[in-house]
């Protein structure tokens, strides 16, 4: 397993975010994710564990260093990673987290990453309360509270549109798409849309990393005893889906989705020269997560080993 360390500094992560902006929760998202991948997947080769710490190290280490700019908002990767000091715990107040997320749960924000990130927050508190400190739950609360104001995402509609933000899109009304009634319908929706677009070169709006990580962290909200927040959050995932079906083939402007030769469960697949571009760094990490959560709600052994290949898509 990854060592239980890595949690506490994907929380810290986490409550840190706020002092860099939204997307700076990334960083610790990525980092908690890895150590509930191992948690949740015990049984894995230890060199499965020591690749995926290794890459949890590179975050931790600032190397996606996209995600704001550090001369700007005067903070570098490595200091949001910084511990708390030390308070005494106060449980109940992990709900202020799921409180704040209820203001903006409903329609899809920045990819869904409110939903992420204060999914992956909730378990950690909910896994170890001792984690949850004023300082901590109050960092945490302020991420997701940031949320409230930013767009769904954007998509990529080609050289001629070129990148269009969510509330551009001008989605049909006539999809035959109905609202999701369960989270199971939601989950075999996103299985079912991996299996059939991840060899498509679709570009925006997260892509399947965060449609899947979404689903996951709606599921795990439901998991918690957040049963309430978990429906209110399927419209946002709902939405999510329509518009990924919305955008075209860019297989022409960007060239063609390459695929892993190897599972992420085998030790084999580590030992290779992993892609970090494009944000590949933290969103393999919470996509292991994401998927492997998932994937325990399919039941037929064909759809699993479809999902199995699709998402080699994702992990190249």
């Amino acid at each position: 397993m990854i060592e239980f360390d890595y949690l506490y500094k994907g929380v810290c992560g986490l409550a840190n975010a706020h002092h860099a902006g939204t997307m700076a929760g990334h960083l610790g998202a990525a980092v908690a994710a890895g150590y509930f991948f191992s948690e949740d997947q015990s049984e894995l080769p230890d060199r499965v564990f020591q690749g995926v710490g290794s890459e949890l190290d590179r975050v931790i280490a600032g190397e996606e260093a996209i995600w704001f700019n550090a001369k700007k908002v005067g903070v570098t990767a490595p200091e949001l990673f910084e511990p708390f000091p030390e308070e005494s715990p106060k449980p109940d107040s992990i709900k202020s987290i799921v409180t704040a997320l209820q203001k903006n749960v409903g329609t899809l924000k920045q990819s869904g990453h409110n939903i992420i990130f204060a999914s992956l927050a909730v378990r950690a508190l909910h896994d170890h309360e001792d984690y949850a400190t004023p300082k901590i739950v109050t960092g945490i609360r302020k991420l997701i509270e940031g949320f409230s104001k930013v767009p769904p995402g954007r998509g990529f509609y080609g050289k001629e549109k070129g990148w269009l933000t969510g509330n551009q899109v001008k989605l049909s009304a006539n999809e035959n798409f109905p609202k999701y009634e369960s989270i199971q319908q939601m989950v075999d929706v996103t299985i079912s849309e991996l299996i059939s677009t991840a060899a498509i070169r679709k570009q925006g709006f997260g892509g399947l990393w965060h449609i899947i990580n979404h689903a996951s962290a709606i599921s795990d909200l439901d998991r918690f005893g957040y049963k309430e927040v978990a429906q209110q959050a399927l419209s946002a995932h709902h939405q999510h889906i329509r518009l990924w079906r919305s955008l075209p083939d860019v297989e022409g402007d960007l060239g063609a989705v390459v695929k892993a030769d190897y599972d992420p469960r085998d030790a084999v697949y580590w030992e290779g020269m992993l892609k970090r571009d494009e944000a590949r760094l933290t969103h393999r990490i919470k996509t292991l997560y994401g998927f492997y959560t998932i994937r325990n709600f399919i039941e037929d052994d064909t759809t699993r080993k479809k999902a199995d290949d699709a998402v080699l898509y994702l992990m190249a």
